[in-house]
């Protein structure tokens, strides 16, 4: 083998290396938004569906028909080390009715003396009711900016799917856990 053969071989090595760790790292960046998306899609891992007010509105009558049941809905609210605010439901639980468009408010005051953005995450247990539990309005849905001392009350608009009724895996679900917890978003952190 020559010199030039190696050396040709050893180039095409190095760029197949370098494009390979190229890929992985944008696989890397890829891979947060992609499970999001999976995840909203599907409802894995606890993640709440958003709604439109229409889909609502298809719910409540596919809920009236299907009866009155009720199940009871236990709001969480935390925040992350480095977000001084004093986070919770203002109500901790609440009966509703499946396919019933129902309200929760959080309360959240900004405890430091700086002005804070915040975004908050969410999640809901059981995993199974994920996929019925929806989101109309939410705070979640964009970033909160606090200034020093404010306090501000953020609504939740949601319903529970009728289609739970359907599904055995929420046989045995009598409630269902809203949980969130703000985070500084990434311009306030800087």
């Amino acid at each position: 083998m020559t010199a030039a053969t190696l050396d040709s071989r050893k180039n095409r090595t190095a760029i197949f290396a370098f494009l390979g760790a190229l890929g992985m790292l944008g696989l890397g960046f890829a891979a947060v938004p992609l499970y999001q998306m999976f995840c909203q899609v599907t409802g894995f891992g606890g993640t709440t569906q958003r709604a439109s007010k229409s889909d609502a509105a298809l719910a409540e009558r596919l809920g009236a028909s299907a009866g009155a049941k009720t199940i009871s809905i236990r709001f969480d609210g935390t925040t992350a080390n480095d977000v001084p605010w004093s986070f919770r439901p203002e109500q901790v639980t609440d009966t509703v009715t499946i396919g019933q468009r129902d309200m929760a408010i959080y309360l959240a005051k900004n405890n430091s003396n700086e002005t804070i953005t915040g975004t908050a995450t969410f999640n809901v247990e059981p995993e199974q009711a994920g996929a019925y539990f929806n989101k109309i309005q939410c705070f979640c849905f964009t970033e909160q900016v606090l200034k020093p001392g404010q306090e501000v009350r953020m609504p939740v608009l949601y319903y529970v799917d009728p289609k739970a009724l359907d599904d055995p895996n929420m046989d045995d679900v009598e409630q269902i856990t809203l949980s969130y917890t703000f985070h500084r978003a990434l311009e306030s952190a800087e």
